[in-house]
This record gives structure tokens, C-alpha cells and sequence, in this order.
């Protein structure tokens, strides 16, 4: 993904410093990065420090160190923030010295169908949770535990369109969900059923961006651009959505120098400023 955001300055042109100049600003001063209520999480320290990466920019590896040492090994964090802790240690080119017991903890949240969930000990894992861990390992360049049992799990939410829901018991299939199930398959080198291509451009909207569902009402950012990394990543044309689409981001821009995630938003962050680099990158191919 990050190679991909590489791209969106080609597009951002001279508004480029004001994408730089929001994220720095999210930064506190104890080196994390903002939520939506101002508190530092490593969720958002992870989309800071990618969004910094995708405009080629210096990280503030210096200030974020101490944040990610505070952590430890993530006695305290769920399945996402242990998965976040990892990726913002491989932001700054670093390992922690933790990241056996960190890889230890995240397999506590192993499913019994062999994915992961946010819930510990549950019968059947999420494909976002999977997705999670398995990008956890890779960025602790720690082999995952009998790696091929997630199949079963990634198997299992597949929707009778051919889409990936998050729960076996959905009829629907997720627009990132979805994406992230392809993103896995193409990762292990396992078919990915052709059918996935078509559902996802089932899901763009008349104005432009993607459905996050199909009874969604209106278009989103993350649904976007997840939509459009997995569609390059299956090697489907949406050259024709191209113009759509970035009318659709061109909505959503703010001269604050980021993004909202939908038209009803009102809150900018740094997760949505970086899937809005991420779209804007495979649109500039």
C-alpha cells in the first residue's frame, strides 16, 4: 500500500506541504498521534507516520521512539493496537526488543477456525483481525505460527456473491473486507475467486467512490481506496472510474491540507488523510 501512496504527491502537486503541515500537527508532544478526541493511539501514530512516508518526508523517529517504548511488549493492548504497535516499530526501521512476547499476545486472539478476532478464545476469526496479525508478523519478521490454518478462517466469510463479509453468519460482503481478503489471498499465493473483481465494481456510486456495502447509502474514502488497491492488486481495469473517483476525493479535500472520510463527516484525522493519499495513488497510474 505504502508503495502506491508513494504516488499521490504526482497528483497533490503544490498542495503537497499542506498534507505534511496537517499530519505534523497531529503529532502530541509525547510523540503519538492524535485520535479523533486528541489523545495520542498507536492506531493513528501508524497512519501519522505512513502519511509522512507516502510524501517522501522525514519522520520524527526521535520523538515517536520514546511513545512506541512505552508500550513494551503490549501488556495492556487489544488485537489491533498490538498489530499498530508493530507496524510503527517498522516505521522507524527498528525492531523493540519485545517482539517475541508482542507476536506471543497476539496469538492469544487466535480463532479456533485457525484466523484471529478481537476477542480471545472466540470460535471463528474476523478477516480484518487476520488481516491485522498477519501484518503484525510480517512487520516483526516473525513467522506465523501454521500460517496456512488462516485460509480456513479467510474461507469461511466468504459471501455467497463470491464477496468476504467479517462473521461467517453475514449475507453481505464488506467492501474492505473484502479487499483484505484478497490482499491475503494474493500474500500466500492461493487462488482468489474472479468473482471479487465484479462485486467491487458493483460498488461504486453514480457520483464517484465506493460503496462500503451494498445497502450503503453514500460513498467513503476507506472503502475507496481499499476498493481500488485491491482491484490493481487483481490486475482489474477501473480506468474508466478514474475521472468518477477523483471527483469524488476532490469532495472530500479540505484546505486544511486533509481529507474527510465521507460527505457527512466533519472530523479530519490521519487515517483518512491516508487513504486519500492511497486512492490518489492508484490514480495517478
Amino acid at each position: 500500500m505504502l508503495q502506491v501512496a508513494r504516488l499521490s504527491p504526482k497528483l497533490l502537486a503544490d498542495a503537497a506541504p499542506l498534507v505534511d503541515r496537517f499530519v505534523r500537527g497531529q503529532m502530541n508532544a509525547d510523540g503519538g498521534f492524535n485520535d479523533r478526541a486528541g489523545a495520542s493511539d498507536l492506531y493513528y501514530t501508524v497512519f501519522g507516520l505512513e502519511c509522512l512516508m507516502a510524501l517522501r518526508a522525514d519522520l520524527p523517529a526521535a520523538k515517536v521512539l520514546p511513545y512506541l517504548q512505552m508500550f513494551g511488549e503490549g501488556v495492556k493492548l487489544d488485537l489491533v493496537h498490538l498489530a499498530c504497535l508493530a507496524r510503527c516499530w517498522a516505521d522507524v526501521k527498528s525492531l523493540p526488543t519485545d517482539a517475541v512476547a508482542i507476536a506471543e499476545r497476539i496469538e492469544r486472539h487466535r480463532s479456533a477456525d485457525g484466523g484471529y478476532n478481537a476477542a480471545i478464545g472466540a470460535r471463528h476469526g474476523t478477516v480484518y483481525g487476520t488481516f491485522m496479525a498477519l501484518g503484525a508478523y510480517q512487520d516483526l519478521k516473525l513467522a506465523m505460527p501454521e500460517q496456512e490454518r488462516i485460509l480456513e478462517c479467510v474461507t469461511a466469510n466468504q459471501t455467497e456473491d463470491g464477496a468476504y463479509a467479517n462473521h461467517p453468519d453475514m449475507a453481505a460482503g464488506l467492501t474492505s473486507a473484502t479487499a483484505a481478503a484478497a490482499t491475503m489471498l494474493r500474500q500466500l499465493q492461493e487462488p482468489v475467486d474472479q468473482r471479487i473483481g465484479q462485486w467491487l465494481l458493483e460498488r461504486v456510486h453514480r457520483d464517484g467512490g465506493f460503496l462500503a456495502a451494498p445497502a450503503a447509502p453514500i460513498p467513503d474514502l476507506l472503502s475507496t481506496a481499499t476498493a481500488l488497491h485491491a482491484l490493481a492488486g487483481l490486475h482489474v481495469d477501473f480506468e474508466h472510474l478514474k475521472e468518477s473517483c477523483l471527483d469524488f476525493i476532490d469532495t472530500l479535500w479540505t484546505p486544511r491540507g486533509s481529507f474527510f472520510g465521507h460527505w457527512g463527516e466533519d472530523i479530519l484525522d490521519c487515517e483518512y488523510t491516508y487513504y486519500g493519499l492511497l486512492a490518489l495513488g492508484h490514480l495517478s497510474l
